[in-house]
């Protein structure tokens, strides 16, 4: 079974419908998945920014919170303590911002402990961080 780190950017692709949906579905199809608590924090925060800019409707809103409330069931999360903030990897090159950041190292924790098959993400920046690190890019 391949082992997945999914980004928010991925994850909330599929739950909202977006253009490479399928594609980020098929990728997580039977895989087993892995993220930081980061990632209830954004999908949470992004589908209520995104009611309130009118992009999804408010009952909409409230089954897409639900739906992530369920489908953190699937996933292993990792909690951000002091080890993953005072960790101090860092991209030779790439600069990435702090959740970005939390995320990558958290990958990398899981990655250390059995290696990860692939680190899904849709922002192109934060590919190449990880390509940095070492990480395999799904």
């Amino acid at each position: 079974m391949k082992r997945l780190y999914v980004d928010t950017s991925a994850y909330l692709c599929v739950v909202l419908g977006e253009d490479r949906a399928a594609e980020m579905a098929k990728a997580l199809d039977g895989a087993q998945l892995h993220s930081s608590v980061l990632l209830v924090l954004e999908a949470r925060r992004n589908i209520v920014r995104l009611a309130r800019l009118g992009h999804v409707p408010p009952a909409r809103m409230n089954d897409l919170l639900a739906q992530v409330d369920d489908d953190m069931r699937a996933f292993t999360l990792r909690d951000v303590g002091i080890e993953i903030c005072t960790d101090p990897t860092l991209p030779a090159v790439t600069t990435p911002r702090s959740l970005d950041l939390a995320h990558l190292r958290t990958a990398l924790w899981f990655h250390r402990r059995q290696r990860l098959d692939g680190y899904l993400t849709l922002d192109e920046q934060q590919q190449g961080a990880a390509r940095e690190l070492g990480l395999p890019v799904a």
